[in-house]
């Protein structure tokens, strides 16, 4: 049954590799009907801040399926990052990247590299959310929830089981961020426990980019959040032989993206320079996802025969390595040429029409609800004048509901001081003064439960009435609340 997709031909070297990569579609037999929309810079510079007009999401709104060469966001201005607006509309959530050496014919230190990287791509600093604050601080806000953690690292589990793989590992960065990353790592261990024939494992995302970058092997499926993600994807693709050899799937319930994981490269841009493998993976795991994986295997085949014959662009070329360098056109003829041919050394493809997907569930598990109790707030003030007058200024911040319990910058600690001589250097900006309900301080979480020590939003507004009365410039507020008697905010370094 002939599929529609919607394709983007997209800016710099996108319409040469999406050119090269639909001829080769249609050589091998894909049975598609093609939609175009146009997006990126042009559409950026006609005034649509998110790359894409009005009339693009209706037609992917009866495809539902969108095969994306690289654009180009322009800089500054406001503009939205497209595949950012993309996969959070579409409600993208996952984004699949495998990634695996071509050696010996691609020169590469890691030849026996095979992984697949599983990113999630809806929340993080991803979610784009930042403001400037003072003169000298901005802010972008880390959003984690407990539902995109678990959509993620199950399917990184069952794309494991679907994909006759051995193992699944998480990167995450919680001995820092304890509450977001630690949220992620905690998830990725509860469903660990439910796939019992698949390994599991942790790291640190630092010492996991040094493993990554000197031993590979050693990872299977790799799971993680969405920063983390971009970054080691681009890695593992550079250190298996070059950026453009891989694509990538986004993934969600009801729609899925398609694309090379490189940019549009404008430098080369028509130039015949560019290597359209990338978004020729990309295509294939897109035959996959539509039930035409035949064509699938022919066409992965054939750009496994191509490069192992040698034929490369100048990205991989090498004197060691490679018999002939060619440009993008002649790279796709040799392609065309090797459809219905199998590599010799090269994995040979073998994707099935299988009705055993990789589950992508949203099930809504019975929540219980956790007992929120609001004991205090942290105000954030832009305060331009020395340490010592904020002091001398303490007195008049306190009322017979709140208290003041610190005062950091930068999560840092500044008072009360443990040692009074070491003072840390204030910088004048950006401050966070503690207010905490009067009596909590100093007691458990239990005794504030039992003491009925809860404070109120109209105490926190009473305060901040009084503190603008008083010419306090605040930049903004964040409460401190006790779920089930547990605190749900961090220390001040140094507390």
């Amino acid at each position: 049954m002939t599929k529609a997709i919607t394709i983007a031909y997209g800016d710099g070297i996108g319409p040469e590799i999406m050119e090269s990569t639909l001829e080769i579609l249609r050589e091998a037999g894909a049975d598609i009907k093609i939609d175009t929309i146009e997006v990126g810079k042009n559409i950026y510079e006609k005034g649509f801040n998110s790359g894409l007009m009005p009339s693009a999401w209706e037609e992917l709104n009866t495809t539902r399926v969108l095969l994306k060469a690289p654009i180009t966001t322009p800089q500054g201005g406001g503009y939205k990052s497209l595949n950012v607006t993309l996969r959070k509309k579409l409600g993208l959530f996952a984004n699949i990247r495998p990634v695996s050496s071509f050696y010996p014919f691609i020169e590469t230190k890691f030849p026996k590299m095979d992984m697949v990287i599983v990113r999630e791509n809806e929340e993080d600093l991803y979610a784009g959310i930042e403001h400037r604050q003072t003169d000298q601080t901005y802010q972008c806000l880390k959003l984690v929830t407990r539902q995109g953690c678990e959509k993620i690292i199950r399917y990184a589990f069952e794309y494991a089981v679907t994909n006759d793989r051995k193992k699944v590992t998480c990167f995450s960065k919680d001995n820092i961020m304890k509450m977001t990353d630690g949220l992620f790592h905690k998830v990725f261990n509860e469903i660990a426990k439910e796939y019992p024939t698949i390994e599991n494992d942790h790291y640190i995302i630092d010492i996991a980019c040094a493993r990554l970058a000197t031993k590979p092997e050693i990872f299977d499926v790799i799971v993680t959040m969405n920063l983390y993600g971009d970054i080691i994807s681009d890695i593992a693709a550079e250190i298996s032989g070059s950026v453009g050899l891989a694509g990538s799937a986004n993934i969600g319930e009801d729609y899925a993206m398609f694309e090379a994981i490189h940019g549009s490269a404008p430098d080369i841009a028509d130039k015949d320079l560019a290597n359209p493998s990338g978004l020729i993976q990309a295509a294939v795991m897109m035959l996959v996802h539509i039930g035409q994986s035949e064509i699938a295997n022919k066409i992965r085949n054939a750009l496994y025969k191509t490069i192992e014959d040698g034929i490369h662009t100048s990205d991989i070329y090498s004197e060691g390595s490679s018999k002939k360098r060619v440009g993008t056109k002649d790279f796709t003829t040799a392609v065309i040429s090797n459809l219905g041919l199998k590599p010799e050394k090269l994995a040979v493809a073998h994707f099935l029409n299988s009705n055993k997907k990789t589950e992508i569930t949203t099930t809504k598990k019975t929540v219980i609800l956790e007992k929120k109790s609001l004991i205090g707030f942290d105000l954030f003030i832009d305060w331009q004048n020395n340490f010592d007058a904020l002091l001398g200024a303490l007195k008049v911040m306190e009322s017979e509901r709140l208290e003041i319990k610190m005062i950091s910058a930068k999560g840092l600690m500044l008072w009360p001081l443990i040692d009074k001589g070491m003072m840390p250097n204030y910088a004048q900006g950006l401050t966070t003064i503690r207010f905490i309900g009067k009596g909590i301080s100093g007691k458990s979480s239990s005794e504030i439960l039992d003491a009925n020590k809860s404070i109120t939003h109209q105490d926190i507004i009473d305060m901040l009435s009084y503190l603008n009365e008083k010419k306090f410039d605040f930049v903004k507020y964040e409460g401190l609340y006790l779920f089930d008697g547990k605190p749900a905010y961090t220390s001040g370094q140094g507390e």
